[in-house]
């Protein structure tokens, strides 16, 4: 059976595109190694999706766009509320045990 496709993204690519870049300066503002290194990590996936022609496949990659930012500002959001941080800590906590092999 084919899954279904993920719902349409309501941002164009560019500002989707655009959107990460900000969030690049957000991260590591100025000229850093690291800023740079981000920079050229989203020109680059942005890149490798210019001549995608199919249309589920551009919307799954809008979708992964999407994503990365949401999982950034959740990130973000969990740093400074310390609830939600013990809450993010809990569940890294239990998908690492669920990965690490159970001896019998």
């Amino acid at each position: 059976m084919v899954p279904a496709p993920p719902p349409p993204v309501t941002r164009t690519a560019l500002q989707l595109y655009r959107d990460c870049l900000r969030l690049v300066r957000h991260i590591a503002p100025g000229h850093s190694p690291k800023s740079m290194a981000l920079s050229q990590m989203v020109k680059g996936e942005f890149r490798k999706g210019k001549e995608e022609t199919d249309e589920h496949k551009i919307e799954a990659l809008k979708a992964n766009a999407v994503r990365a930012l949401s999982n950034y500002m959740l990130f973000e959001s969990g740093a400074k509320d310390s609830k939600m941080s013990k809450a993010m800590d809990r569940n890294v906590q239990d998908a690492v045990q669920e990965q690490q092999p159970r001896s019998s």
